[in-house]
């Protein structure tokens, strides 16, 4: 009879990883004093609805924190007040009670230092009006980058921060105000 308890506690156990909530973000982009900053923290696995919780340490003064709808994200946004280095500690728990916890650091720096120059090929399609920017610091959440249409088709974003990376997309938008889906991300990596 023992011989049929042992591949039942390992069914059993295996079955238990799968229940497994995993933070999939590896770091967040530091910031600048007076610049919009926008983030993303992703999980995976085990089952929604997550809850998130910054368990030790605290945000940069001026960035404040929400789940997406999903609760498969914490967004982390606004604007940084004073230069400072905050480290914090994420959690996120899974329905099925299980925790990961993620340490992050922003870094919010006086001035930005460094400025990327973005230029693009221009669509070939005769109703076009402008361009938008998009930015992303995981490649997956964008955020648009400019205020207005761009007319040509050329952007500078000096609201980069040191040691930061980000992914930029561009999209087209026509006179009817119908925007193409974005272009291939570049990725540009702020010493």
């Amino acid at each position: 009879m023992r011989t049929w308890l042992l591949p039942l506690l390992l069914i059993a156990t295996a079955s238990r990883g799968l229940a497994i909530v995993a933070i999939t973000t590896t770091s967040v982009p530091n910031g600048t004093v007076d610049a919009s900053y926008s983030a993303s923290i992703q999980a995976s696995g085990g089952c929604t609805p997550y809850s998130w919780a910054i368990v030790s340490g605290s945000l940069p003064a001026g960035i404040s924190r929400k789940a997406s709808s999903t609760t498969t994200s914490l967004r982390l946004y606004g604007t940084p007040t004073i230069t400072t280095s905050a480290s914090f500690t994420v959690a996120v728990k899974g329905c099925g009670g299980y925790v990961s916890k993620k340490s992050y650091k922003i870094t919010v720096q006086k001035t930005a230092e460094h400025v990327v120059d973005l230029s693009w090929k221009p669509s070939t399609s005769s109703n076009i009006v402008g361009y938008n920017v998009y930015r992303s610091s995981d490649g997956a959440t964008w955020k648009k980058a400019n205020a207005s249409l761009i007319g040509s088709t050329l952007y500078s974003d000096s609201t980069v921060s040191n040691g930061s990376t980000y992914y930029y997309a561009s999209t087209a938008v026509n006179v009817e105000g119908h925007e193409s889906s974005k272009s291939a991300s570049v990725k540009v990596v702020i010493p």
